[in-house]
């Protein structure tokens, strides 16, 4: 039997998730996601692949080249003060910010942030969408058969989630194409 599901049980997720509903308001989001619309965004490119899903990177760059991004927006800040109090860590110790678009039909494939990173915070707005979840394999060391997702997770809108320890070094992750738009909202720790 599948584990019970709802506010009176623990959500199945690694050690080191941590995950809050409501973590915004309404008004939060919707102010978020005007300022959002103002925002360029750019298609996104992986091992030779354009996702689905286009992205706009504040602050330090994804790119280990260290390609040059504009600062966080300062509509962004006070979240980042709100995420940065629930992970007890500095505001400046976020060094990048990531928002995605996902338009209907968009995923994201199955993957760990980049290595460089430590903490990852992150916040839905618009529409839900489920993570999946399961332990890391290095590239070539793949064992025999389908790997399938070992937790997983309904991120609600305007819900925010902590990947630290376990959850963030052991495990990868992967949103199945989502059915509305939805705006993700991440922000990254530099490892020291």
């Amino acid at each position: 039997m599948p584990p019970a599901r709802g506010p009176l049980f623990d959500v199945d997720v690694p050690a080191g998730f941590q995950y809050r509903n409501d973590f915004i308001s309404v008004d939060e989001e919707t102010a978020l996601s005007e300022a959002i619309g103002q925002v360029e965004f750019s298609t996104f490119e992986m091992r030779g692949v354009v996702a689905r899903r286009r992205v706009a990177f504040f602050g330090r760059s994804y790119d280990a080249g260290g390609a040059s991004t504009p600062p966080v927006p300062p509509f962004l800040l006070p979240l980042c003060d709100r995420l940065a109090t629930w992970a007890n860590v500095d505001t400046d110790a976020f060094a990048m910010a990531l928002i995605n678009e996902y338009r209907p039909g968009a995923p994201i494939g199955w993957h760990r942030d980049a290595p460089q990173y430590g903490i990852v915070a992150g916040v839905s707005l618009l529409s839900p969408c489920r993570m999946k979840l399961r332990p890391y394999v290095q590239r070539g060391s793949t064992p025999g058969g389908r790997r399938i997702a070992s937790h997983e997770i309904a991120l609600e809108r305007r819900s925010a989630y902590l990947m630290t320890g376990e959850s963030r070094n052991a495990y990868e992750h992967h949103i199945p194409a989502v059915a509305t738009l939805r705006y993700s909202i991440t922000f990254r720790t530099v490892r020291s």
